[in-house]
């Protein structure tokens, strides 16, 4: 029969083996290089641990270890893709733009955990929250938003925009995550008519601007030759101008000369201003200078004397006959 102090021992012993086994099993842990962790000493959290390897801690149930990834998460909203499947939800997706437009709008948020300790305890759900904060961001800008923005070049300045107000909802909530990324993935119409109709005004806009770009192009053409024209214009205006300056300077020499001439000998001056004048208005009239006191008429042969003059004289032999 086994004593009672066999009996003592023997559980003595198994309590020592279990602690000894719970304090080798739960003495140590390990961090991958894309894991965190946090040390819970009675429920209290530390600091975080990044720094990859075998890590040492008291034994449970003094301290406990929480390991999260410090991975970026994706956060789909307004759908959700599962083994190759996508299921859209539309409720979440439609919303109204600020010129009373409704679109359907749905995006991804890139997210990571920055704070395992507020991750852990600030809040009950953190991914609920940070979906709440998504809808409430974009329904926002979408909202102050015009719709050509939404659909067509404005996307850009959306995301932007949704990721600003976004990270200060997160910031004020305190859920120890930070938002890395927004992308939007559609901003469509809700029904094929409507989708038709705004292709219809975006051609439309399209060609206006077309024909406002082809017009400012041909102004523009026509602005240079004209500016060409006006320059060359006053270049030549500005060659004239020198030029008619420079033939009054000369007619003002010339002038001069033909007075300080004059001044000198006036019937000599008199006389070749009367000639040279003749010679300008009449330039194929022969000028005769006569000394005479013009009481008889005088006829002067003088052409065709001095054209006989020129003409020799023609002499034909044959019976010694002279003509």
């Amino acid at each position: 029969m086994i004593s009672i102090k066999r009996i003592y021992t023997i559980i003595g012993l198994s309590i020592v083996v279990i602690i000894l086994g719970i304090t080798a099993l739960t003495s140590w842990y390990t961090v991958d290089e894309s894991e965190q962790a946090v040390i819970l000493t009675f429920g209290e959290a530390g600091d975080p641990i990044v720094e990859p390897g075998l890590k040492f801690k008291l034994p449970w149930p003094i301290q406990t270890v929480e390991v999260l990834p410090k991975v970026n998460f994706s956060l789909q909203f307004g759908y959700e893709q599962s083994n190759g499947e996508i299921v859209e939800y539309a409720d979440e997706t439609k919303m109204i733009t600020g010129d009373e437009n409704i679109v359907l709008a749905d995006l991804v948020v890139q997210w990571k955990i920055t704070d395992p300790a507020t991750y852990l305890f600030n809040s009950e759900d953190p991914e609920q929250i940070l979906h709440n904060a998504t809808s409430a961001s974009l329904r926002s800008i979408i909202g102050s938003s015009k719709i050509d923005d939404a659909l067509t070049s404005g996307k850009a300045q959306i995301e932007a925009d949704v990721r600003e107000l976004l990270t200060s909802l997160i910031d004020k909530y305190e859920i120890g995550i930070s938002v890395v990324g927004v992308k939007l993935q559609d901003v469509e119409l809700p029904n094929a008519d409507v989708r038709k109709a705004f292709t219809n005004v975006t051609d439309a806009r399209e060609t206006m601007n077309t024909k406002i770009n082809e017009a400012n192009k041909y102004r523009n053409q026509r602005t240079q030759e004209a500016e060409g024209e006006k320059d060359a214009l006053i270049s030549r205006a500005n060659g004239d101008k020198a030029a008619r300056i420079e033939i009054a300077r000369g007619d003002v020499a010339i002038f001069n000369e033909l007075y300080n001439e004059y001044k000198n000998s006036p019937e000599i001056t008199r006389q070749r201003l009367v000639l040279e004048t003749l010679d300008q208005v009449l330039p194929g009239a022969e000028i005769y200078i006569m000394n005479d006191d013009g009481n008889t008429m005088k006829y002067f042969p003088i052409r065709p004397l001095e054209e006989q003059k020129q003409t020799p004289a023609v002499v034909e032999g044959g019976n010694g006959t002279n003509e």
